[in-house]
């Protein structure tokens, strides 16, 4: 065997692909290589856009299948209650279901609660007001159903508090309703429920939820979109820590 032909085919082999690309300038210069599915040579900017695109196509993919889950536990919500009438225990019985629905869900396709939590919070408390239900009560109810089943199954109950609430403000400010009530009502019930797991479920929740609306030493809340709606008026409203801004 040609043992100098040996080395230089695996010289060969092993060295980084390059090609030759002009530069704005005019002038040739190389550019780092990727190998397609189809084995042709691609430019690590033609890599970089196609990631690019394909994320792009995820995450609008992603918005679709939240507005799916809000308009399906919406839709439920307010076709069970106006069945049964939204009597308080009938709410209560409602909202259970609804969450332990949405989390056997969340099991079955591998996706975890923080996937879906928030776009059921909202869900349920749009169909409640569509209803003409007691929104508000909604709020703490759906907040304790959502820890509740979230320490059962092993869930961050932070981070799944964070985002219940997130559904619940901005349920409440597309129906109109109170957001500082609502809000304020969603962190009790949620606060009170964690306490029913542990003390440190209860320091949790709280520092996950510090500074929205209704939490202790706070009476508005940092949500980006949120404002008042009390009596048909809206009112922005600004955050300043422990304090209503004027």
């Amino acid at each position: 065997m040609n043992t100098k032909t040996t080395k230089t085919a695996s010289a060969t082999n092993t060295t980084k692909a390059k090609a030759v690309h002009p530069h704005g300038d005019g002038k040739s210069g190389e550019h780092d290589t990727a190998v397609g599915a189809n084995g042709l040579l691609l430019s690590i900017e033609d890599v970089g856009h196609s990631l690019k695109q394909g994320i792009v196509h995820s995450l609008a993919g992603l918005t679709t299948i939240e507005a799916d889950i809000v308009s399906l536990v919406r839709k439920t919500v307010s076709d069970t209650l106006r069945t049964g009438g939204a009597a308080t225990g009938e709410l209560v019985n409602v909202v259970h279901h609804v969450v332990m629905g949405a989390i056997g869900a969340a099991e079955q396709v591998g996706s975890g609660m923080t996937m879906s939590v928030k776009s059921v919070a909202k869900g349920i408390v749009m169909g409640v007001d569509d209803v003409g239900g007691d929104v508000v009560s909604a709020s703490s109810q759906t907040m304790r159903s959502i820890i509740k089943h979230a320490a059962s199954i092993g869930s961050d109950i932070g981070i799944v508090a964070k985002h219940a609430v997130d559904g619940v403000i901005e349920a409440t400010i597309e129906t109109g309703g109170n957001t500082a009530q609502a809000g304020k009502n969603a962190i009790e019930g949620a606060i009170d429920e964690a306490g029913k797991v542990s003390e440190m479920a209860v320091k949790t929740v709280k520092e996950v939820l510090s500074g929205m609306v209704g939490s202790p030493g706070n009476t508005l809340e940092a949500h980006p979109d949120a404002e008042e709606h009390s009596h048909g008026t809206v009112k922005k409203k600004h955050v300043e820590s422990g304090r209503t801004a004027h």
